[in-house]
């Protein structure tokens, strides 16, 4: 059985990671709206990914006996000035991730909760991979900065994710 201090931060995650899917189609929408196809297809990925990571955690509250309620999303930014500045804000808000599924982890320890400190080590992995992606686009696109070829080739790489 979970515990109602588990439950309750780990629905907070849920929908923490909700608005991480929001926030991965705003920007998605941002990169079609400027015919960068490829980098819109990578947010699209992103947030598919996002929305699962909601769904393991909706399934492991509910496999412990807990009861999981919805909360309301809030909207995401609409705009960014850049890709860059969108891929650093990509970036920027997986740290914040992080730091909440390490929060996580702890109140599993204080709890004593042993399935869902296990549980949440694949998210913490997981949070190490989302940070190296998302910053290593940051970087390259500050590597590219007015390069019209540059942004174009590496939208076409961005294209190919699967």
């Amino acid at each position: 059985m979970i515990s109602k201090k588990m439950q309750d931060a780990l629905i907070d995650q849920i929908n923490a990671e909700l608005y991480s899917a929001y926030l991965y189609l705003a920007m998605a929408a941002e990169f079609e709206a400027q015919n960068l196809k490829g980098m819109a297809h990578w947010m699209e990925v992103q947030a598919k990914e996002e929305t699962g990571h909601a769904k393991r955690l909706y399934d492991f509250v509910n496999n412990r006996g807990g009861r999981v309620t919805l909360k309301a999303i809030e909207a995401p930014p609409a705009e960014w000035k850049t890709p860059a500045a969108a891929f650093q804000a990509a970036y920027e808000h997986e740290q914040k991730v992080s730091a909440l599924i390490h929060n996580l982890v702890d109140i599993a320890r204080a709890e004593k909760d042993k399935a869902a400190e296990v549980m949440l080590a694949w998210f913490v992995d997981e949070q190490v991979e989302e940070e190296a992606s998302s910053n290593e686009i940051a970087e390259k696109l500050k590597l590219i900065k007015d390069s019209a070829n540059g942004l174009f080739m590496l939208d076409s790489v961005l294209g190919r994710r699967e």
